[in-house]
Protein backbone atom coordinates (compact mmCIF):
# COMPACT_ATOMS: atom_id res chain seq x y z
CA UNK A 1 0.00 0.00 0.00
CA UNK A 2 1.79 3.43 -0.84
CA UNK A 3 0.84 6.73 0.74
CA UNK A 4 1.99 10.18 -1.14
CA UNK A 5 2.16 13.23 0.89
CA UNK A 6 2.66 16.67 -0.75
CA UNK A 7 4.23 19.58 0.90
CA UNK A 8 2.66 23.14 0.78
CA UNK A 9 5.99 24.99 1.49
CA UNK A 10 8.29 23.01 -0.69
CA UNK A 11 5.64 21.93 -3.51
CA UNK A 12 7.44 18.89 -3.23
CA UNK A 13 5.92 14.76 -2.82
CA UNK A 14 7.05 11.48 -0.88
CA UNK A 15 5.87 8.26 -0.93
CA UNK A 16 5.00 5.91 2.12
CA UNK A 17 5.02 2.48 1.65
CA UNK A 18 2.61 0.29 4.03
CA UNK A 19 2.60 -3.30 4.77
CA UNK A 20 -1.36 -4.00 4.54
CA UNK A 21 -0.39 -6.43 7.50
CA UNK A 22 0.93 -4.66 9.41
CA UNK A 23 -2.26 -1.78 9.33
CA UNK A 24 -5.25 -4.50 9.96
CA UNK A 25 -2.80 -5.73 13.44
CA UNK A 26 -2.50 -1.98 14.74
CA UNK A 27 -6.62 -1.84 13.80
CA UNK A 28 -7.00 -4.91 15.47
CA UNK A 29 -5.04 -3.49 18.65
CA UNK A 30 -6.85 -0.43 18.88
CA UNK A 31 -10.00 -2.40 18.77
CA UNK A 32 -8.99 -4.84 21.74
CA UNK A 33 -8.06 -1.87 23.60
CA UNK A 34 -11.61 -0.04 23.85
CA UNK A 35 -13.30 -3.29 24.28
CA UNK A 36 -11.01 -3.82 27.24
CA UNK A 37 -11.11 -0.37 28.87
CA UNK A 38 -15.26 -0.60 28.55
CA UNK A 39 -15.24 -3.82 30.09
CA UNK A 40 -13.12 -2.46 32.79
CA UNK A 41 -15.85 0.70 33.19
CA UNK A 42 -18.09 -1.39 33.25
CA UNK A 43 -17.04 -3.46 36.02
CA UNK A 44 -16.18 -0.36 38.02
CA UNK A 45 -19.36 1.19 37.32
CA UNK A 46 -21.65 -1.99 38.00
CA UNK A 47 -21.29 -1.81 41.99
CA UNK A 48 -21.88 1.60 42.29
CA UNK A 49 -24.62 1.66 40.08
CA UNK A 50 -25.85 -1.43 42.51
CA UNK A 51 -25.13 0.08 45.70
CA UNK A 52 -26.97 2.89 45.29
CA UNK A 53 -30.56 1.25 45.65
CA UNK A 54 -29.32 -0.99 48.66
CA UNK A 55 -28.39 2.59 50.48
CA UNK A 56 -31.72 4.07 49.60
CA UNK A 57 -33.95 0.49 50.87
CA UNK A 58 -31.82 -0.12 54.16
CA UNK A 59 -31.98 3.75 55.10
CA UNK A 60 -35.74 2.87 54.37
CA UNK A 61 -35.68 -0.39 56.83
CA UNK A 62 -34.23 1.95 59.49
CA UNK A 63 -36.80 3.84 59.36
CA UNK A 64 -39.47 1.52 60.03
CA UNK A 65 -37.28 0.17 62.78
CA UNK A 66 -36.53 2.92 64.30
CA UNK A 67 -41.09 3.88 63.76
CA UNK A 68 -41.85 0.37 64.68
CA UNK A 69 -39.13 0.82 68.20
CA UNK A 70 -40.85 3.92 68.84
CA UNK A 71 -44.62 2.48 68.72
CA UNK A 72 -43.60 -0.55 71.21
CA UNK A 73 -42.04 1.66 73.66
CA UNK A 74 -45.15 3.98 73.57
CA UNK A 75 -47.68 1.13 74.24
CA UNK A 76 -45.36 0.01 76.86
CA UNK A 77 -45.31 3.34 78.77
CA UNK A 78 -49.18 3.14 78.51
CA UNK A 79 -49.18 -0.25 80.01
CA UNK A 80 -47.12 0.87 82.77
CA UNK A 81 -49.24 3.82 83.28
CA UNK A 82 -52.61 1.89 83.70
CA UNK A 83 -50.40 -0.54 85.83
CA UNK A 84 -49.58 2.24 88.29
CA UNK A 85 -53.52 3.55 88.13
CA UNK A 86 -54.70 -0.12 88.62
CA UNK A 87 -51.76 -0.48 91.67
CA UNK A 88 -52.87 3.35 93.20
CA UNK A 89 -56.61 2.28 92.84
CA UNK A 90 -56.06 -1.40 94.42
CA UNK A 91 -54.72 0.54 97.40
CA UNK A 92 -56.95 2.86 97.67
CA UNK A 93 -59.45 0.21 98.21
CA UNK A 94 -56.99 -1.44 101.11
CA UNK A 95 -57.10 1.63 102.63
CA UNK A 96 -61.00 1.75 102.47
CA UNK A 97 -61.26 -2.12 103.88
CA UNK A 98 -58.54 -0.70 106.76
CA UNK A 99 -60.91 1.59 107.58
CA UNK A 100 -64.07 -0.85 107.80
CA UNK A 101 -62.64 -3.76 109.70
CA UNK A 102 -61.16 -1.31 112.16
CA UNK A 103 -64.44 0.30 112.58
CA UNK A 104 -66.41 -2.90 112.73
CA UNK A 105 -63.87 -4.22 115.30
CA UNK A 106 -64.68 -1.41 117.65
CA UNK A 107 -68.54 -1.62 117.58
CA UNK A 108 -68.42 -5.01 117.84
CA UNK A 109 -65.87 -4.79 120.70
CA UNK A 110 -63.44 -6.66 120.33
CA UNK A 111 -59.63 -6.87 121.38
CA UNK A 112 -57.82 -4.18 118.95
CA UNK A 113 -54.77 -6.02 119.21
CA UNK A 114 -56.33 -9.42 117.94
CA UNK A 115 -57.72 -7.35 114.50
CA UNK A 116 -55.63 -4.69 114.35
CA UNK A 117 -55.78 -3.59 110.55
CA UNK A 118 -53.26 -0.99 111.09
CA UNK A 119 -49.98 -2.87 111.31
CA UNK A 120 -48.15 -4.37 108.23
CA UNK A 121 -47.67 -7.85 106.80
CA UNK A 122 -45.28 -9.61 109.22
CA UNK A 123 -42.46 -10.91 107.19
CA UNK A 124 -38.72 -12.63 107.31
CA UNK A 125 -37.19 -15.44 107.00
CA UNK A 126 -33.33 -16.34 106.26
CA UNK A 127 -32.16 -15.42 102.59
CA UNK A 128 -31.10 -18.16 100.01
CA UNK A 129 -29.94 -16.45 97.13
CA UNK A 130 -31.32 -17.89 93.28
CA UNK A 131 -28.90 -19.32 90.99
CA UNK A 132 -28.43 -15.83 89.23
CA UNK A 133 -27.92 -13.10 92.22
CA UNK A 134 -27.11 -10.46 90.13
CA UNK A 135 -30.98 -10.34 89.07
CA UNK A 136 -33.28 -8.27 91.19
CA UNK A 137 -37.05 -8.00 89.50
CA UNK A 138 -38.86 -4.30 88.67
CA UNK A 139 -39.77 -2.27 91.20
CA UNK A 140 -43.66 -2.37 90.10
CA UNK A 141 -43.31 -6.18 90.75
CA UNK A 142 -42.22 -5.64 94.31
CA UNK A 143 -44.93 -3.20 94.50
CA UNK A 144 -47.18 -6.26 93.54
CA UNK A 145 -46.16 -8.52 95.78
CA UNK A 146 -46.50 -6.42 98.84
CA UNK A 147 -50.20 -5.57 97.24
CA UNK A 148 -50.80 -8.99 96.95
CA UNK A 149 -49.46 -9.75 100.95
CA UNK A 150 -51.70 -7.34 102.10
CA UNK A 151 -54.60 -8.56 100.25
CA UNK A 152 -54.04 -11.82 101.74
CA UNK A 153 -53.78 -10.44 105.30
CA UNK A 154 -56.95 -8.53 105.13
CA UNK A 155 -59.08 -11.24 103.72
CA UNK A 156 -58.02 -13.48 106.29
CA UNK A 157 -58.52 -10.38 108.94
CA UNK A 158 -62.12 -10.14 107.44
CA UNK A 159 -63.17 -13.15 107.60
CA UNK A 160 -62.15 -14.28 110.96
CA UNK A 161 -63.98 -10.97 112.00
CA UNK A 162 -67.24 -12.04 110.00
CA UNK A 163 -66.81 -15.33 111.98
CA UNK A 164 -66.29 -13.84 115.55
CA UNK A 165 -69.78 -11.09 114.65
CA UNK A 166 -71.73 -14.03 112.97
CA UNK A 167 -71.56 -16.47 115.85
CA UNK A 168 -72.15 -13.07 118.37
CA UNK A 169 -75.08 -12.13 116.09
CA UNK A 170 -76.15 -16.03 116.69
CA UNK A 171 -75.74 -15.88 120.12
CA UNK A 172 -77.36 -13.03 120.50
CA UNK A 173 -80.31 -14.05 118.55
CA UNK A 174 -80.98 -17.20 120.98
CA UNK A 175 -80.42 -14.95 123.56
CA UNK A 176 -83.94 -13.96 125.22
CA UNK A 177 -84.76 -10.62 126.26
CA UNK A 178 -87.18 -8.07 125.50
CA UNK A 179 -91.28 -7.64 125.31
CA UNK A 180 -93.27 -9.64 123.31
CA UNK A 181 -94.85 -6.83 122.08
CA UNK A 182 -93.28 -3.29 119.86
CA UNK A 183 -95.58 -1.46 121.93
CA UNK A 184 -97.31 -1.93 125.18
CA UNK A 185 -96.92 -2.14 128.91
CA UNK A 186 -97.10 -4.86 132.00
CA UNK A 187 -100.27 -5.12 132.92
CA UNK A 188 -100.15 -8.45 135.09
CA UNK A 189 -96.40 -9.86 136.25
CA UNK A 190 -95.51 -13.58 137.42
CA UNK A 191 -96.26 -15.13 140.05
CA UNK A 192 -99.48 -15.20 142.57
CA UNK A 193 -102.26 -13.08 142.04
CA UNK A 194 -106.02 -12.92 142.13
CA UNK A 195 -107.85 -14.23 138.66
CA UNK A 196 -109.37 -11.60 137.05
CA UNK A 197 -112.37 -13.82 135.91
CA UNK A 198 -112.86 -15.93 138.69
CA UNK A 199 -111.69 -14.04 141.99
CA UNK A 200 -109.45 -16.71 143.24
CA UNK A 201 -105.99 -16.53 144.22
CA UNK A 202 -103.91 -18.50 141.33
CA UNK A 203 -100.61 -18.68 139.91
CA UNK A 204 -99.79 -16.71 137.58
CA UNK A 205 -97.46 -18.97 135.40
CA UNK A 206 -96.41 -15.85 133.14
CA UNK A 207 -97.55 -12.01 132.88
CA UNK A 208 -99.40 -9.84 130.52
CA UNK A 209 -98.91 -7.17 128.28
CA UNK A 210 -101.68 -5.07 127.24
CA UNK A 211 -101.10 -3.50 123.98
CA UNK A 212 -103.36 -2.22 120.77
CA UNK A 213 -106.04 -4.65 119.55
CA UNK A 214 -104.20 -6.32 116.06
CA UNK A 215 -100.92 -4.78 116.86
CA UNK A 216 -97.67 -6.92 116.53
CA UNK A 217 -96.64 -9.77 118.43
CA UNK A 218 -93.15 -10.34 117.89
CA UNK A 219 -90.55 -13.35 119.05
CA UNK A 220 -88.36 -12.65 121.26
CA UNK A 221 -85.44 -14.98 120.08
CA UNK A 222 -84.37 -17.36 117.17
CA UNK A 223 -86.57 -20.33 117.47
CA UNK A 224 -88.83 -22.58 115.87
CA UNK A 225 -92.35 -22.88 115.87
CA UNK A 226 -93.59 -26.09 117.70
CA UNK A 227 -97.25 -24.93 118.07
CA UNK A 228 -99.22 -22.45 116.41
CA UNK A 229 -103.23 -23.17 116.90
CA UNK A 230 -105.88 -22.97 120.16
CA UNK A 231 -105.74 -24.01 123.73
CA UNK A 232 -108.16 -24.57 126.51
CA UNK A 233 -107.88 -21.06 128.17
CA UNK A 234 -105.56 -19.65 126.37
CA UNK A 235 -107.30 -19.08 122.79
CA UNK A 236 -105.17 -18.59 119.53
CA UNK A 237 -101.44 -19.90 121.02
CA UNK A 238 -98.03 -19.83 119.51
CA UNK A 239 -95.29 -21.74 121.27
CA UNK A 240 -91.48 -21.14 120.26
CA UNK A 241 -88.83 -23.35 121.01
CA UNK A 242 -85.10 -21.76 121.51
CA UNK A 243 -81.46 -23.26 122.71
CA UNK A 244 -80.89 -24.73 125.67
CA UNK A 245 -84.57 -26.11 126.00
CA UNK A 246 -86.07 -22.84 126.73
CA UNK A 247 -89.87 -22.43 124.80
CA UNK A 248 -91.74 -19.51 125.35
CA UNK A 249 -95.50 -19.20 124.58
CA UNK A 250 -97.74 -15.54 123.20
CA UNK A 251 -101.25 -16.58 123.63
CA UNK A 252 -105.08 -14.90 123.18
CA UNK A 253 -103.88 -13.57 119.97
CA UNK A 254 -106.30 -12.14 117.66
CA UNK A 255 -105.19 -14.03 115.12
CA UNK A 256 -101.06 -16.91 114.61
CA UNK A 257 -99.15 -15.67 111.91
CA UNK A 258 -96.35 -18.21 112.46
CA UNK A 259 -96.78 -21.89 111.74
CA UNK A 260 -95.53 -25.02 113.17
CA UNK A 261 -92.07 -25.74 111.48
CA UNK A 262 -91.40 -21.45 110.73
CA UNK A 263 -87.67 -20.66 111.86
CA UNK A 264 -88.12 -17.08 113.07
CA UNK A 265 -86.09 -14.50 114.28
CA UNK A 266 -85.68 -12.31 117.48
CA UNK A 267 -88.42 -9.68 116.59
CA UNK A 268 -90.60 -11.34 113.66
CA UNK A 269 -94.16 -10.96 114.07
CA UNK A 270 -95.41 -14.56 115.20
CA UNK A 271 -98.72 -12.81 116.01
CA UNK A 272 -101.53 -10.00 116.38
CA UNK A 273 -102.35 -8.74 119.61
CA UNK A 274 -106.06 -9.91 120.62
CA UNK A 275 -108.07 -11.68 123.45
CA UNK A 276 -109.13 -14.82 122.26
CA UNK A 277 -109.66 -17.82 125.34
CA UNK A 278 -110.38 -16.12 128.83
CA UNK A 279 -109.41 -12.57 128.72
CA UNK A 280 -110.77 -9.31 129.94
CA UNK A 281 -108.98 -7.52 127.19
CA UNK A 282 -106.66 -6.83 124.61
CA UNK A 283 -103.19 -8.37 125.58
CA UNK A 284 -100.67 -11.04 125.32
CA UNK A 285 -100.15 -13.43 127.62
CA UNK A 286 -96.32 -14.53 127.58
CA UNK A 287 -94.58 -17.36 129.66
CA UNK A 288 -91.00 -18.96 129.34
CA UNK A 289 -90.48 -21.96 130.58
CA UNK A 290 -87.10 -24.69 130.47
CA UNK A 291 -88.02 -28.38 130.71
CA UNK A 292 -91.48 -28.05 131.34
CA UNK A 293 -91.00 -25.60 134.39
CA UNK A 294 -92.69 -22.02 134.30
CA UNK A 295 -89.71 -19.15 134.92
CA UNK A 296 -90.61 -15.43 135.67
CA UNK A 297 -90.09 -13.64 132.26
CA UNK A 298 -89.13 -10.57 134.36
CA UNK A 299 -85.31 -11.27 133.68
CA UNK A 300 -85.35 -11.94 130.01
CA UNK A 301 -87.62 -8.58 129.35
CA UNK A 302 -84.74 -6.59 131.12
CA UNK A 303 -82.15 -7.74 129.40
CA UNK A 304 -82.80 -5.19 126.86
CA UNK A 305 -83.02 -2.31 129.20
CA UNK A 306 -80.00 -3.39 130.83
CA UNK A 307 -81.00 -4.27 134.60
CA UNK A 308 -79.55 -7.42 134.37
Amino acid sequence: MHIILLSRRHGAARTISLDLRWLLAALLFLVGLSLAGGMAFGAWWAPHVQRLPDSVEMTQTLDRQRAEVGAVRLDAQRQLDAFAAHVAELQARLTRLDALGERLTELAELDSTEFDFSLNVGQGGAEDLLGDAAYAPPPFMDALDQLSLRLDSREQLLEALEQVIGERRLNEAEYLSGMPVRQGYMSSPFGRRVHPLTGRRTQHKGVDFAAKPGSDVVAVAAGVVTFSGRKSGYGNTVEVSHADGYVTLYAHNQSNVAQIGDLVQRGQTIAKVGRSGRATGYHVHFEVSKGGNPINPASFIARVSGIE
